[in-house]
């Protein structure tokens, strides 16, 4: 039995995260607000860039290369793995900053009410942890963490995602041709970030959060990319940052005009943290890599390697038909 003060607290928190879990750009505004609102959550400037590159990235189904690089289906089944990762990522994680958001407003720590967003275990220990010591980067890496565990086995190993989108032809040639980058860009046209590589592997994806987290926040970059947030607004296209360029592309659809809200689900989920999934030392451990490039050209120069293989593919079958008797 919980007090009527802490039931509001319960509701308002529930009805914040439904009507901001509506689509990507909602989600990433939400992440954004908070990170500007409490900048000891460094977390949520992360997520909320990571978010852009989701939408970017679903917009990107719906353009050359890949409109028509990949089937109709395909296009279907990425954007509903996009969409369900990030929608469940945003249920699990918005409503553990409204709650940090709330102890700070009256001054006490309210995480005895995670279990009540079903939020892990490990979590509920962290952030009473966090809220002692403020260690700001231990929380980010708890989160990157938790969130990745969050979706391996209703995405990531879901057997239609698993069956329709990761041992797919397409998604691995994606994969070959690192063609899933999460970017950070600037004000100044200048691009940073990584490759997204075997985006299954749980690990792989936690080392992927630390190395963007060391970016982000590198003190050399994260002025840019604070800047960049805060004047481009989120339209889920490319464009939010190729107008920065020397020689600006031309504007693409926006994220809304291209995509319905989708409805989605929820079941009640298991707690990876006690449910056989066990936490690795080396998901703890710091990353140092390197970041001293724009890697906007590389981006480019693979998206041009697949349309010239698209283009000649083309070729070779109008060749085939023009043969034929």
């Amino acid at each position: 039995m919980i007090s009527k003060f802490h039931q509001n607290i319960l509701t308002s928190i529930n009805l914040e995260t439904v009507k901001h879990n509506i689509d990507n750009i909602s989600r990433t505004k939400a992440y954004q607000n908070i990170y500007i609102n409490h900048k000891e959550i460094k977390w949520a400037f992360l997520a909320s860039m990571v978010s852009r590159n989701a939408g970017w990235n679903m917009t990107d189904l719906q353009l050359e290369p890949l409109k028509t690089f990949l089937s109709k289906k395909v296009k279907s089944n990425l954007f509903a793995t996009y969409e369900r990762a990030n929608w469940l990522i945003f249920s699990d994680a918005y409503p553990q900053l409204l709650l940090y958001e709330s102890s700070k407003k009256f001054g006490e720590p309210l995480f005895h009410l995670l279990p009540y967003f079903h939020v892990s275990k490990f979590m509920q220990k962290e952030w009473c942890y966090f809220w002692k010591s403020q260690d700001h980067n231990r929380l980010v890496t708890a989160l990157i963490i938790n969130e990745q565990n969050v979706i391996q086995k209703p995405v990531i190993q879901q057997p239609f995602f698993k069956k329709k989108v990761f041992h797919g032809y397409q998604y691995l040639i994606q994969d070959f041709f690192h063609m899933s980058a999460v970017l950070f860009p600037t004000v100044h046209g200048k691009v940073y970030g990584s490759y997204v590589h075997d985006f299954s592997n749980l690990t792989k994806r936690i080392s992927l959060g630390k190395k963007l987290a060391s970016l982000m926040f590198h003190p050399d970059y994260y002025p840019d990319f604070y800047t960049f947030a805060k004047v481009s607004e989120p339209i889920g296209s490319r464009y939010e940052y190729e107008q920065y360029f020397t020689t600006p592309s031309a504007k693409t659809p926006m994220l809304r005009a291209l995509y319905p809200i989708i409805t989605h689900k929820d079941k009640i989920r298991k707690d990876w943290y006690i449910s056989g999934s066990s936490l690795k030392k080396r998901w703890w451990k710091p990353v140092h890599p390197h970041f001293s490039q724009d890697v906007s050209h590389r981006f480019y120069a693979k998206r041009h390697g697949l349309l010239a293989i698209q283009n000649m593919a083309s070729a070779y079958q109008a060749t085939k038909v023009d043969k034929k008797p």
